[in-house]
């Protein structure tokens, strides 16, 4: 059985939802990163999201609102079962970004209060 979630799936999925070429970008999905902002295709990002919600749903319990209420990015390299499927903290975001515009993530504390944070990292919850 393919792993629900791997860096691959993350990768493809998120360069599918930005916009190609000189497609209107008028009405673009804003998603608010830690290094990077992004603006997503709306409806290409709408055809993935069961695929984007099933991945945020292998992340550790720790990150759920009904689990622990949220988790340090940088536990986001583990999915639940304890496994590591990325070692890359970019991937890491992309997962981010891409539940952040579809509504199922999002920051526990302002920007400007990340650098008090173990590593300067923020906290994330996903709903």
């Amino acid at each position: 059985m393919d792993s629900i979630l791997t860096s691959q799936k993350v990768e493809t999925i998120f360069q599918d939802c930005l916009f190609k070429g000189d497609e209107d970008k008028s009405d673009h999905i804003k998603a608010e990163g830690i290094t990077v902002n992004v603006g997503f295709h709306p409806g290409r990002l709408e055809s993935h999201r069961a695929e984007v919600e099933a991945m945020l749903d292998e992340l550790p319990d720790e990150f759920k609102k009904s689990g622990g209420g949220g988790m340090s990015f940088l536990q986001a390299c583990n999915d639940r079962h304890g496994n590591q499927w990325t070692g890359l903290h970019r991937i890491m975001e992309l997962l981010f970004l891409l539940g952040i515009a579809i509504g199922k993530v999002e920051y526990q504390m302002p920007r400007e209060m990340w650098s008090a944070l173990p590593g300067g990292m923020p906290y994330l919850v996903i709903n």
